[in-house]
């Protein structure tokens, strides 16, 4: 099995520039290189920060979101309806109109009366506003430490200031223990999302979410393993720079506090677009196509490397287009409307009846008999208020 590997995932050709094998990146006591086998390591630190995320949750954002003033919504409660209930768990969440007929005459309830059960029954499987707020702060902190430990790694640097050094003496470059770490920590953490993922809060994007992940685990794994730890770091770096901005006025959007998120969100646009359109295109993916090619020539490595960067660009092309429509909302409605990606609670049957009712009296159909209604009440009320003063 293991010289099937070695043949056919692991051929130095693969990963590694021509000219190169793995007996040349062997370690010793004085130079530390990558090797495949430590990603396996990631899998374990991941179920690590899965138990971290629910002592974090439980003990840490539960109390921060009642500081805060996280309110939640009150949802009306399902009546238990077995036939209803059998639909919703086996064929759809959704019924549509012919469904609908049929599920009201086998329970003999109106059609609006099966649309409210189920509208109330999907409510109850959203997650809460506390659940989201947990979630957004766990990411937070994650995303605030990351950063601030990336700058730690990278600030006294050469390749950070000049990113043709992220090239010099390739790949014969020693890992360091800084760059060791903060490669298992990134990689664990993604691990971690990409295993929760079905249990965390659903958005519109949630295919673009597994995507995301999953590009960003195999270009962590294949950039250690190849060696463009440099350039790696870099690049999670150039992510996490905006990520705990967003997170946080998350946290604020889900406690009211309207000004704070707002302000928030201008300054999570402007870093997006800085790091993601200008910085990440222009600088990262500039230096992994162009600068590399002066000291090796392209290898499969080379392509795969570069393919999963345009991936990823490919989705900061799309959250910038969901970002900018909420900029857009901000701009003429004077405040963030809602994450563009969120999937909200539905209103329930009494709100939506209200605002038939309130749609329905100020109809043109129905105003003159109202007028004529409260003309005829404010006439008789005038004349019983005559009556005295005649007498």
């Amino acid at each position: 099995m293991a010289s099937v590997l070695d043949k056919w995932l692991w051929h130095h050709e693969y990963w590694l520039p021509p000219g190169i094998t793995w007996n040349d990146l062997e370690s010793s006591e004085h130079a530390l290189y990558p090797r495949p086998r430590d990603l396996v390591i990631a899998i374990p630190y991941s179920v690590v920060f899965i138990i971290l995320r629910f002592l974090y949750e439980r003990w840490i954002a539960v109390p921060l979101s009642k500081h805060m003033g996280v309110k939640e919504k009150i949802r009306r409660k399902v009546l238990p309806k077995p036939a209803l209930e059998k639909v919703y768990t086996t064929k759809s969440t959704c019924p549509k109109e012919h469904d609908l007929l049929a599920l009201a005459k086998q329970c003999g309830i109106s059609i609006h009366e099966v649309k409210v059960w189920f509208r109330n029954r999907r409510n109850q499987d959203r997650p809460s506003i506390t659940q989201r707020f947990c979630e957004a702060s766990w990411r937070f902190a994650f995303y605030l430490l990351a950063f601030i430990h990336g700058l730690c790694v990278l600030l006294d640097k050469p390749w950070f200031w000049n990113q043709r050094e992220c090239w010099k003496g390739y790949p014969r470059q020693v890992l360091l223990p800084s760059q060791y770490w903060y490669y298992m920590i990134e990689l664990a953490f993604y691990w971690s999302l990409l295993l929760r993922i079905s249990l965390d809060v659903k958005r519109k994007d949630f295919k673009e979410q597994i995507i995301h992940h999953v590009a960003t685990i195999f270009l962590i794994g294949f950039s250690y393993c190849a060696n463009y730890i440099r350039v790696g770091t870099i690049i999670m770096l150039v992510h996490d720079a905006s990520d705990y901005i967003m997170e946080c006025a998350k946290m604020f959007n889900y406690a009211g506090w309207r000004r704070a998120c707002d302000g928030l969100f201008v300054v999570f646009a402007l870093v997006f677009i800085i790091t993601r359109l200008v910085i990440f295109p222009v600088v990262v993916m500039y230096t992994t196509l162009y600068d590399s090619m002066e000291i090796f020539q392209p290898f499969f490595g080379y392509y795969f490397f570069n393919l999963l960067l345009m991936v990823l660009q490919a989705l900061h092309i799309f959250w910038a287009y969901l970002i900018l429509r909420m900029a857009v909302k901000f701009v003429f409605a004077g405040k963030v409307e809602k994450d563009e990606r969120s999937d909200v609670d539905e209103s329930d049957g009494t709100e939506e009846d209200g605002r038939m009712e309130s749609k329905s009296m100020s109809s043109p159909n129905h105003n003159g008999v109202l007028n004529k209604i409260t003309n005829g009440m404010k006439s008789k009320s005038n004349e019983r208020n005559r009556l005295p003063k005649a007498r």
